[in-house]
């Protein structure tokens, strides 16, 4: 009997990840644009920053279900979720930097005056806080170097989110469906930690 001849398998495609880079900027220089060429209204820097605050909602989200999606549905986007970490911390950098610089024009009086008057600011503050110490240890050498704590300290991100997510309801004044998509997804995600991961992995193992 002859041996069956087996083909090669064909090595599995690794795509890069910093296209992901290139996309995930893309909407902060159309709004940038749109800023620009006098296309965001009557307020153009309310509505740029709002814009770009929601984009790093929509980031953190995406982070956020790296997890679930390779728990629940085999999915894995582990490769991405430092880039799409890194996108959501700088989305928020760029959300307080419009805030800072053209809202209140770099003035102390007016930024502790806002804070007081609006508590919602204080939250999201607190939270881009949380993620300047996860964007600054998200590479190789921080990895190395932190060993078991990196994972640790990358925890912060669940605070970070809840905070997040309290400064998007409560700086909403009128709760529209997709502000309150993203709550509800922020909140199923948090939730989704909450579950002992040996709970999770046994309830999809008799799915």
């Amino acid at each position: 009997m002859t041996a069956a001849v087996h083909a090669p398998r064909k090595p599995k495609r690794i795509w890069p990840v910093w296209p992901l880079y290139l996309i995930g900027l893309a909407p902060a220089i159309w709004g940038f644009w749109l800023g620009a060429t006098n296309q965001l209204g009557p307020d153009p820097v309310k509505s740029f920053e709002h814009f770009l605050g929601l984009w790093a909602i929509r980031f953190l989200i995406l982070t956020l279900a790296v997890t679930p999606l390779r728990e629940a549905a085999g999915v894995n986007l582990l490769r991405w979720r430092r880039a799409l970490g890194l996108l959501c911390f700088w989305y928020a950098l760029f959300h307080f930097a419009v805030y800072l610089t053209l809202d209140l024009r770099l003035i102390a009086a007016s930024v502790f005056g806002d804070i007081l008057k609006r508590p919602f600011l204080l939250l999201g503050f607190a939270a881009f806080l949380l993620l300047i110490p996860l964007a600054a240890t998200s590479n190789s050498f921080s990895i190395r170097r932190l060993g078991g704590s990196w994972g640790r300290l990358h925890k912060l991100i669940y605070p970070a989110a809840a905070l997040g997510g309290l400064h998007l309801l409560l700086a909403t004044k009128t709760l529209g469906l997709e502000q309150a998509v993203y709550l509800i997804l922020l909140t199923l995600l948090l939730a989704w930690r909450l579950i002992p991961r040996a709970k999770r992995r046994g309830f999809f193992a008799r799915a």
